[in-house]
């Protein structure tokens, strides 16, 4: 090598050295450099806007900014601030109307969009650029900069949401705040709210008492949900809740100023056992007993996608007496809730009971249909014009497809992404909300170590996710969403562990380009959020650093095979019912298991400290492993 080539790589070596490290944001920003110097936030630093749509979110800013720094930040119009807001003159059309650009530099920053939800994201992402700090909830010392950097933004999916499920177990009007206020910090701009279901009835309707006074509540029971006893007959109901008219109107007026969008879920004609409890005659059995569902077992599943209602949870829709109830339903919400979608369900709708009901044959014979899952397309029928009158779009799981829908109706694709695709094909509008990668009640990490479920997800699936399948009109894809079910989740804490960090991943997938996503970078940013969050408070899953363990067969030996999610981890195990450390065998290859009823015993280590938890699984769960 010449002299002036060694010369001209030791410079570039000392120029790229020199690169400060971009920050870690989640989402990915579309367009991020970084600068030189950085801001510091100082006691008295005014919020500037200059127009006064900007207000609130200056507000915001300045108030988040007290909380842990016990500055008092001065909110200012006119002659611009060290921190600004400044709605454009001229849109500028790449940002639209979620948009924003942040240029920060030791003079200050200014947070430039087209309308206040762009000002707001943008707020976001320079709350993300302070230190870990800022999410203190109390005063607390940082050394309170911000790198200086230039960021353009803007969303890829205009709809990204989460589902928040209150009907399986109650959450308060404090806690969905909370809840709320942990989206948009990763710029979530719809919450899905079921707020009806089998196990609850959780909205008042003022013309329709009953729905809160008795479909509210249920019986108490302990356990797995899904294995808990039956209600006796005559047994208190002290168990459940419901949110006020004017507690919806808080939460939405609350949620609103924060650019979120609520969609409520009525969910109907099945998972309607609440409501039924409360008005047995809009069932077709009509059973005077129709209890509260406490989480028993009510049904029978054979594998393939079809089941059985031991106890009926459907509404009946050959009763003109149901169409009645749904309108008055229907009014109070659509008066509630200023979204332009009202979700109405439509999954998992058992027809066994219209099949043996002679109001439900005869409307059959009436309608000449020969199917009775056919009455699932004229109940939705009926309901869609029941919203079309009151201005609101149906909005449904992609059951609704089954029986003929309209063509303004939107569908919601869980089971896979196979009725997006049809849905969009016919020319829906469709949010991608697939078991496969966005349910958040799926188990996140080791199963043996996990609350019990049916089925996993874990990180990497969910970041892996693209809304928009091969060979589908992007048009049709509004976005996507997390659903986070909550037949086995009683707490808050554990809706936080179980919706980050793959709810980080989505927020990634829903916001980023497709072409920015990058899982070996996007792990160390989790782990910096990890920080974020504890210093939030908010609790999450450490799943990513637990070994994942598999076996398989070669030949007749059971082989062991181990990796991280994270990396850079070490894998330690043991096989002789020692207790595993550092100084135990370092995986490094696959291991054949020893014949004999021997125990695996796997922790993870970095840096010579244990980090992940402690896996224990006996030969027998290997060998079964090896089956799957």
């Amino acid at each position: 090598m010449n002299r002036l080539a060694f010369l001209f790589l030791l410079l570039f070596a000392e120029i790229s050295y020199a690169q400060p490290l971009l920050p870690h944001l989640i989402p990915q920003p579309v367009s991020i450099q970084s600068g030189n110097g950085s801001f510091t936030l100082k006691k008295g630093i005014a919020v500037g806007y200059n127009k006064p749509e900007a207000r609130r979110v200056a507000d915001m800013l300045a108030g988040k900014l007290t909380t842990p720094t016990g500055y008092t930040l001065p909110v200012r119009t006119g002659k611009p601030a060290p921190i600004q807001f400044n709605l454009t003159d001229s849109p500028d059309a790449r940002l639209g109307r979620e948009g924003y650009t942040l240029t920060s530099s030791p003079k200050g920053v200014v947070i430039t969009a087209n309308q206040p939800a762009g000002l707001f994201y943008g707020m976001q992402t320079l709350l993300q650029l302070f230190p870990k700090e800022v999410e203190s909830p109390a005063v607390t010392a940082a050394n309170w900069t911000v790198p200086a950097v230039t960021i353009t933004d803007y969303p890829r999916f205009g709809w990204r949401g989460t589902m928040l499920d209150v009907s399986r177990n109650f959450f308060t009007k404090e806690e969905v705040k909370r809840y709320i206020d942990q989206l948009v910090r990763y710029k979530y701009n719809v919450f899905h709210w079921h707020l009806t279901d089998d196990n609850g009835w959780r909205i008042e309707i003022k013309s329709l008492p009953r729905l809160t006074e008795v479909g509210a509540w249920r019986v108490a029971r302990a356990g797995h949900f899904g294995s808990r006893e039956a209600p006796k007959p005559g047994e208190p109901t002290p168990v459940g809740g419901f949110y006020t008219q004017d507690d919806i109107r808080e939460i939405v007026r609350y949620a609103e100023e924060r650019n979120v969008m609520i969609v409520p879920e009525i969910d109907v004609p099945g998972h309607s056992m609440a409501a039924i409890a409360a008005y047995p005659e809009l069932s077709c059995t009509k059973n005077p007993n129709t209890a509260v569902n406490p989480g028993t077992a009510f049904s029978e599943w054979y594998g393939n996608g079809t089941f059985k209602m031991l106890v009926e949870n459907t509404l009946n829709p050959s009763d003109e007496k149901v169409y009645e109830f749904l309108d008055k339903v229907f009014t109070e919400v659509a008066a509630l809730f200023p979204s332009p979608y009202i979700h109405v369900g439509g999954d998992e709708c058992y027809k066994g009971y219209w099949q043996q009901d002679p109001g439900c044959q005869a409307l059959m014979k009436k309608l000449n249909i020969r199917h009775v899952e056919d009455l699932q397309g004229y109940f939705m029928g009926r309901v869609e014009k029941i919203l079309d009158a009151k201005g609101k779009k149906l909005l449904g799981w992609d059951e609704i497809l089954e029986g003929g829908i309209s063509p303004k109706a939107t569908v919601m694709s869980w089971r896979g992404i196979k009725g997006g695709i049809e849905a969009a094909q016919m020319g829906h509008d469709v949010v991608m909300t697939p078991t496969t990668f966005a349910y958040l009640d799926y188990q996140q990490g080791e199963a043996s170590i996990e609350p019990p479920l049916y089925a996993s997800l874990r990180l990497k699936k969910s970041y892996s996710f693209d809304p928009v399948p091969e060979g589908v009109d992007a048009k049709y894809i509004l976005g996507g969403q997390g659903n986070l079910w909550t037949e086995q989740i009683q707490t808050l804490r554990h809706a936080e562990y179980m919706t980050w960090p793959r709810g980080w991943a989505l927020a990634e997938v829903y916001w980023s380009p497709k072409e920015a996503k990058n899982w070996d970078a996007f792990i160390p940013r989790v782990q910096t959020h990890f920080g974020r969050a504890d210093a939030a408070g908010v609790t999450y899953s450490k799943a990513i650093y637990d070994a994942v363990v598999r076996t398989r067969m070669e030949g007749d030996k059971l082989m062991l095979d181990m990796e991280t999610e994270a990396p850079g981890l070490d894998i330690f195990y043991t096989l002789d019912d020692s207790m595993p450390d550092s100084r135990s065998p370092k995986y490094s290859g696959a291991v054949p298991i020893p014949d004999g009823p021997v125990t695996l015993r796997v922790v993870t280590y970095r840096n010579g400290s244990p980090l992940g938890h402690l896996i224990t699984l006996k030969r027998e769960e290997l060998r079964r492993r090896a089956g799957r």
